[in-house]
């Protein structure tokens, strides 16, 4: 069996300028193009998501992504608060699977991951191979999870993705976003075909765009690191229609890959 995760990515399926704004058409759209790219009997998937623009306002607001400072207000309030928007993403996203004939099921990180100093270290990786040969198709998210030294803070999907690619069972990552690449420094930008530890350390986050998860180079540093297990993966455009189904059939679509 093929095991491939895709993460799709908040800029993609959320416009992350407007809080907690989804964008349905594209989310049917991905769900279809998993479902397609499923049609091989050999193949499985994993499927995790951002939070976009129904997590990072909202852990930005309330300064999960960092230690608690003593004017922060209450970081429990504020755990609550933004657990509560992504799961409303969450649900849009299950039944955007569900309508395109899929049996998703459900892995909350809240319910299953421990975080300390913001950094994971307890995730049952087995839950989600068990989910596999269930027949099922596993789908968790970036949550907010408990934190031994700081009480809550943010675990992003990219890092959940990582987690599951050192269980040494996945085949391929395909991070699905809203530009065609990691994109080089050029006037235009032009997004490069492999990534590079030197391309990375030029990387900054997009101006005017909360993001609780380090932005772009983030993701970069993530892709190098599933890279250094061993495990390819890719970075593509999930507004370019088919593209998705391509990855997950295995062929070698157009954007970054590692």
């Amino acid at each position: 069996m093929r095991t491939t995760i895709v993460k799709l990515g908040g800029s993609v399926i959320t416009r992350k300028r407007e809080e907690s704004s989804l964008r349905p058409k594209v989310l049917t759209r991905l769900a279809g193009e998993i479902q397609a790219g499923l049609s091989r009997p050999d193949n499985r998937v994993i499927v995790l998501h951002g939070a976009g623009s129904f997590g990072h306002p909202f852990a930005r607001k309330w300064n999960l992504s960092g230690p608690p400072a003593p004017a922060d207000r209450d970081r429990a309030r504020g755990a609550a608060i933004t657990s509560y928007h992504v799961r409303e993403l969450h649900q849009a996203v299950l039944k955007s699977l569900l309508d395109a004939g899929l049996d998703p099921f459900s892995l909350p990180p809240q319910s299953l991951a421990t975080n300390d100093g913001g950094r994971l270290v307890d995730f049952p990786r087995s839950r989600f191979e068990q989910t596999l040969e269930s027949g099922s198709v596993p789908v968790s998210f970036g949550d907010v999870v408990r934190d031994r030294t700081w009480g809550f803070s943010i675990l992003s999907a990219d890092d959940i993705a990582l987690e599951l690619v050192r269980s040494g069972h996945i085949d391929r990552v395909v991070f699905v976003s809203d530009v065609p690449g990691i994109l080089d420094g050029g006037k235009p930008p032009r997004p490069v075909a492999q990534l590079t530890p030197q391309l990375v350390e030029t990387l900054r986050p997009s101006p005017g765009v909360p993001d609780v998860t380090r932005g772009i180079r983030g993701k970069a540093e993530k892709m190098l690191a599933i890279a250094a297990t061993g495990t390819p993966c890719v970075l593509l455009n999930g507004l370019s229609q088919g593209r998705l189904t391509m990855a997950l059939q295995g062929e070698k679509v157009y954007g970054t890959w590692t």
